[in-house]
């Protein structure tokens, strides 16, 4: 992104952009806890009042270098506060324009399921494979190919066991297909966005006052 500060606490409509996300789960009746996993020397958050948001809400100052680390370290300082069946739902802090019913379609989807599963969107562009200097070397077919998103939802224990063992899974997801699962994809929307680059804060200003239009 460029930016002086981390891009969660980057401004988005008069808001940090992790406030966004935070308001949607802290008002979701079936989710007790909202755990928000910190840099351990993180300073930004006690700059900003997040009281609105309710009691649900957690900081939890244990980050580490990657998302598996920060995620594992989550689950250990929980650990007391859980049940090893419950359910685990882990989302980007980059997807600011998480709605409800993304979380409560995957929530309802995978209540019964014996592995868990993710929020996705079937790879609708064609696929190119480039060399090291940008020339296209091959067209990769698109058949079956999704594109991962967040929340990913998992047991407890099954997440944590996976995490443990898998320390360079880019997601949850790949941490479980590791130990040999097969989560379950669940259709979500191109509108769940993941800020990466400078122009995706404009869109997700779009698509929250589109939604508030």
């Amino acid at each position: 992104m460029g930016a002086e500060k981390p891009k969660q606490y980057l401004p988005l409509l008069g808001k940090p952009l992790i406030h966004h996300t935070l308001s949607v789960l802290c008002g979701i009746d079936g989710i007790d806890k909202v755990f928000v996993v910190l840099s351990v020397d993180d300073a930004e958050w006690g700059r900003h009042d997040w009281s609105g948001l309710g009691p649900k809400l957690v900081p939890l100052f244990c980050g580490g270098a990657t998302r598996a680390d920060s995620v594992l370290g989550g689950l250990r300082t929980i650990s007391n506060e859980v049940q090893p069946a419950d359910w685990i739902l882990v989302h980007d802090a980059a997807r600011p324009c998480l709605a409800p019913w993304h979380v409560e379609k995957l929530m309802r989807e995978l209540a019964h399921d014996e592995v868990g599963g993710l929020l996705a969107v079937p790879v609708a562009d064609t696929l190119k494979r480039a060399d090291d200097h940008r020339h296209v070397i091959a067209t990769v077919p698109r058949d079956s190919l999704w594109q991962a998103q967040t929340p990913q939802m998992f047991r407890y224990v099954m997440l944590r066991r996976a995490l443990e063992a898998a320390h360079h899974a880019t997601d949850e997801s790949s941490a479980l297909e590791a130990a040999g699962l097969h989560p379950r994809l669940v259709p979500g929307d191109a509108t769940n966005l993941k800020v990466t680059f400078p122009l995706d804060l404009h869109l997700a200003e779009w698509i929250l006052n589109s939604r508030e239009g």
